[in-house]
């Protein structure tokens, strides 16, 4: 399954890093991944594959929300087919 993640917050050392390192050690890819400071706010988008996940998604969704914490910014991830769904007529 894909998922959309998504990360917003004050620009500092360490948030891609921070990420992609929880990404990378639950055997989640990186498909695709947008990222932009706007005004001093890091933004990143990114299109991830979870199906070889170490964790299931409501897991994913807490350990990613405390990492967002540490951070210092907001992780949000959705299921793709979410999206594709609000997008059709």
């Amino acid at each position: 399954m894909r998922a959309i993640l998504t990360t917003i917050g004050k620009d500092k050392t360490g948030i891609i890093a921070g990420v992609s390192s929880y990404l990378a050690q639950n055997d989640i890819n990186i498909v695709d991944v947008s990222q932009t400071i706007m005004d001093g706010y890091f933004t990143m988008m990114m299109m991830v594959d979870v199906d070889a996940a170490a964790a299931d998604f409501e897991k994913l969704t807490q350990e990613l929300d405390a990492l967002g914490t540490k951070l210092g910014v907001d992780i949000n991830i959705r299921n793709q087919e979410m999206y594709d769904a609000m997008h059709q007529l």
